[in-house]
């Protein structure tokens, strides 16, 4: 199978206050996507701050995601609340949201997906695997689905 590559940016608002995990996660996306932007934020309130363009991001003339990748474990707010916050506002519900994390409980995935997750993905172990799943989950968001962020094209 041959994947298309898209053609103008992809910004992808990672939310995970792991450094390794940002790294590695930014390196996979860049190899399989190299027109992909990924934007970090290391906790939900830096998160929610960033998507709703206040505190330190007031003045910044950054786009919204095409796509958020959310770890459920951060501090100050964690993923869970954060997805919650982002669901219930009309101005950023439309933004598919990945839990990516390295939960596998029953109880997360199913409050994800109550609370409007798209996806819920637990994190792979290595870095092969972890190619595989970028390349899903960008193959699907930016090949196959239209999002209101995107034409799919």
């Amino acid at each position: 199978m041959t994947t298309q590559h898209p053609s103008k940016t992809i910004h992808i608002l990672l939310a995970d206050d792991d450094e390794d995990d940002r790294f590695l996660t930014r390196e996979a996306f860049r190899q399989q996507f190299p027109v992909s932007e990924m934007i970090f934020v290391e906790d939900g309130e830096e998160l929610m701050e960033y998507l709703q363009k206040t505190g330190r991001y007031e003045t910044a003339g950054h786009p919204l995601p095409e796509l958020i990748l959310l770890d459920l474990n951060m501090p100050k707010k964690d993923g869970r609340e954060a997805l919650q916050e982002i669901k219930l506002d009309r101005n950023l519900r439309h933004i598919p949201v990945v839990v990516l994390t390295t939960s596998d409980a029953r109880d997360d995935i199913e409050n994800s997906y109550f609370w409007g997750a798209n996806s819920f993905i637990t994190k792979p172990t290595s870095f092969q695997r972890l190619m595989d799943v970028t390349q899903t989950i960008g193959e699907y968001w930016f090949n196959v689905v239209k999002t209101c962020g995107r034409d799919g094209n």
